[in-house]
């Protein structure tokens, strides 16, 4: 009688990934993104608002954060990369890594009674050890998508149902959250709720679609080195000009993010609640346009979809500039919406490409270095969008303690926050994406998994 241990050594990918196998690998997209979206969404507000730890603690506690998850990517991809066990590369990282995710989720939630000091420290530790896992879990399983899906058509089918399932959790993390911990639950139920069903999901999805390549013996190359593999990695000319125009892109995102609740409120004059409207016809939207353009992707090649989808997105932005009512915005959200199914659905294609073009050049496949320090990059957008949300809002005047009499300088600056400003940083990430060398659709020898 086999053992678990042995099964899973045994269950090896040897073609094409069945419906079932991409359905349930692309179910992994789900709760990354519900726990990442609640995490982003309310973990100020929980302990500022409701725990009563000032605002300056926990915003140094969240910059501890962001930097240690910065600097994680990079060194788990290059590890993982290194890792060779009878089970795979990725699935001892995630079938280890998926329950103390769940609970570190779940326990940054649900803190004791402490002091002030106690909480900060609660914080930092537990944060940490989540930071930690779902660096771990999250990049092993994204280092899985080059090698589950090897032809372009493959990734475009296969990356349906993963940014589906990633939509529908953004959506419970933003909308589903206040709901739980506003009802007699309280903040310890949602946790245990949203960690349950985060748990479910990560284990179908682990048990049903997780799988890696089966590799000969003979094939396997002998591991790079860490610095060789990031001097290889910086010194690849379709990946440099990739991981920049992600930059942008993200870093885009992140600002129309942060500036439609002063867009709502004070552009729009609309109550702050009707935010949830603009989001909503933007990720719903996106749902439908995945499919769009997979099948676009499927006619064309990578770098053309993509670039077409980048000016999709860039046009559709600029319509923020005239709306004066919610309706009017929503619409623009939806064309909007078409954009962001673009990007969703191309940019890991063409990050699959470029892993490919390396394993083809190198003799290594290195998803793990790509996606890390991919990770590492495109978190610079983070203080991009900080930069650029507090010069508009200090230049233009903005006071919070006005209220809603703010100055008339102060509409024309978010509208150049929401609209303009992303422009430039879309324009530059299309100028990037143009200067991508692979323009084929798919290279005519993927090697094997090393």
């Amino acid at each position: 009688m086999t053992t678990f241990t042995e099964r899973l050594r045994d269950r090896r990918l040897d073609a094409a990934p069945t419906r079932a196998q991409s359905i349930a690998f692309g179910a992994s997209g789900f709760p990354t993104q519900l726990m990442a979206q609640t995490f982003s969404a309310f973990i100020v507000y929980f302990y500022v608002s409701h725990l009563a730890v000032p605002a300056g603690w926990v915003a140094a506690a969240m910059i501890a954060h962001g930097i240690l998850n910065a600097v994680l990517n990079p060194f788990v991809g290059a590890i993982s990369d290194r890792l060779r066990t009878p089970w795979g590369r990725r699935i001892p990282w995630i079938g280890l890594g998926i329950v103390p995710l769940v609970v570190a989720f779940a326990l940054v939630w649900m803190p004791p009674e402490l002091p002030t000091a106690g909480l900060i420290v609660w914080f930092l530790v537990v944060v940490a050890v989540y930071d930690i896992a779902y660096v771990v879990v999250v990049l092993n399983i994204s280092a899985l998508f080059p090698e589950i899906f090897r032809t372009t058509d493959e990734r475009a089918r296969g990356n349906v149902p993963r940014q589906i399932f990633a939509i529908l959790g953004m959506i419970l993390g933003t909308a589903g959250a206040p709901l739980l911990y506003a009802s007699p639950i309280g903040w310890p139920g949602m946790a245990i709720v949203l960690g349950t069903v985060c748990l479910a999901f990560l284990v179908w999805s682990f048990a049903g679609g997780m799988v890696e390549r089966r590799v000969p013996e003979a094939s396997v190359a002998a591991p790079l080195p860490f610095g060789m593999q990031m001097r290889y990695t910086f010194a690849n000319r379709a990946f440099v000009p990739y991981v920049i125009g992600s930059l942008f892109i993200q870093t885009a995102i992140a600002v129309i993010l942060a500036a439609l609740p002063f867009y709502v409120r004070y552009s729009l004059g609309a109550p702050e609640g009707e935010g949830s409207i603009l989001l909503g016809a933007i990720f719903v939207t996106a749902i439908p346009a995945i499919v769009l353009w997979s099948a676009v992707v499927r006619r064309t090649s990578p770098r053309t979809a993509l670039l077409w989808s980048v000016a999709v997105f860039g046009l559709s932005v600029l319509g923020f500039l005239a709306p004066t009512s919610i309706l009017a915005a929503a619409l623009v959200g939806v064309a909007v919406g078409i954009g962001v199914g673009g990007l969703l659905q191309l940019l890991e294609v063409v990050l699959a490409q470029i892993i490919d073009e390396d394993a083809v050049r190198t003799g290594h496949r290195r998803e793990g270095a790509y996606f890390g320090v991919n990770g590492f990059i495109v978190r610079g957008s983070v203080v991009l969008q900080a930069i650029v949300a507090a010069w508009v809002l200090t230049a233009s005047g903005f006071d919070a303690a006005l209220g809603d009499a703010q100055p008339d300088a102060v509409d024309g600056g978010i509208r150049l926050m929401l609209a303009v400003i992303p422009v430039g940083f879309v324009a530059l990430a299309w100028i990037c994406f143009f200067l991508y060398p692979i323009r084929t659709r798919d290279l005519a020898a993927p090697s094997p998994a090393s």
